[in-house]
């Protein structure tokens, strides 16, 4: 198999197939980065390839020069299946038309995962496990093409799913997209911040600027490759925060307080929809804080002792006091062990807040 492309994904994929035994060749127009990819152990260098034909190539260019690497790539491996990997799908696939290509054994593709780091450096084999990875296969895509995208996620452990190159744009504007944007716009407010306030900075804030730490290039291309579907959802979350400020504008109003009520219960109903565990149904679970010692080796000990207490965890949180030397574990777990799980962990000399 050939790797175009060894930023964090490509190289993730060449140490996830090698991982698995696959023989995998490596190109990138950065010298380093491909130097990087070897020396990591995600493939060799693509010269070595001799007059083998590979089966698959993967373009994992970014987005505003990956039709031209697909266009290539179909040229000069003639027989072989072409797909890319980048976050963007209809306007590369427009492209690739309007040039005339064979699309026959090309196939689009977006696995949905990724870190805020970047570069090969970064690459992990196990990046997409358990993790989506969408194919999005046309009218002219061929079924061994459309079985050799599949495999391919399949082999490194993703789960896939398969939309058409505009349902995926359009999905990924809502649940990818657009909370880069509404991340990198809260955390764009803190850069004058007083110090002394954002020491009051909780796992909320964390949580919602996570991702404002990503790559700006990247996003720039994500961005203007999908703008218009982007667009018409900021359309609405325009209108959202125009009816926010003008209720804030006069809190006291007649029926201000009602439309705060229906804005906040309006986004308890989206975050319920959002798929749970497993991707099964979304289900509520209970939350408590268990404060522990900041030093090595409790959280290992508080996990091993849920164990025995025979909890399943459902998801955590980590948290630290500003003011204290302690940490606080968040556990979500099954309601009805919430207050089993409270009092075995009491019983047991643990801090629990409800």
């Amino acid at each position: 198999m050939v790797v175009l492309g060894t930023g964090l994904l490509g190289a993730s994929i060449g140490l996830g197939l090698r991982g698995r035994g696959v023989p995998v060749f490596l190109s990138d127009p950065s010298p380093t980065n491909q130097a990087v990819a070897v020396d990591i152990g995600a493939g060799r260098p693509l010269p070595e390839l001799g007059s083998d034909v590979p089966q698959l190539v993967v373009v994992a260019a970014p987005p505003d020069v990956t039709a031209d690497v697909v266009d290539k790539a179909l040229s000069d491996f003639p027989r072989s299946v072409v797909v890319d990997i980048a976050s963007v799908k209809a306007g590369i696939l427009d492209s690739l038309r309007r040039r005339g290509v064979d699309l026959s054994r090309y196939v689009g593709t977006h696995p949905m995962a990724g870190r805020e780091k970047s570069g090969p450096v970064a690459a992990r084999g196990e990046l997409f496990t358990s993790m989506p990875w969408v194919v999005c296969p046309t009218e002219e895509t061929s079924g061994a093409a459309l079985q050799t995208a599949r495999s391919l996620a399949s082999d490194l452990g993703a789960v896939v799913s398969q939309f058409t190159a505009d349902e995926h744009d359009e999905a990924v504007a809502l649940v990818s997209h657009l909370p880069q944007v509404m991340s990198s716009l809260l955390a764009s407010r803190l850069q004058g911040t007083p110090l002394h306030a954002l020491s009051l900075a909780g796992n909320g804030l964390r949580d919602v600027t996570r991702i404002a730490a990503s790559d700006p290039s990247l996003w720039v291309q994500i961005l203007g490759g999908n703008a218009a579907k982007v667009v018409e959802i900021l359309y609405g979350v325009r209108e959202d925060l125009n009816r926010l400020i003008g209720t804030l504008e006069d809190p006291t109003a007649p029926g201000a307080r009602l439309d705060l009520a229906q804005l906040m219960s309006e986004g308890n109903a989206g975050q319920a929809r959002i798929p749970g565990k497993h991707g099964g149904p979304p289900q509520a679970y209970s939350w408590l804080t268990v404060l522990v010692d900041d030093k090595p080796g409790q959280i290992a000990r508080l996990l091993t002792e849920i164990g025995e207490i025979g909890v399943n965890l459902e998801d955590l949180r980590l948290d630290h006091s500003s003011g204290q030397n302690v940490g606080m574990v968040e556990i979500s777990v099954l309601p009805n062990k919430h207050d089993h799980l409270i009092e075995a962990l009491n019983d047991r000399g643990w801090r629990v807040l409800q």
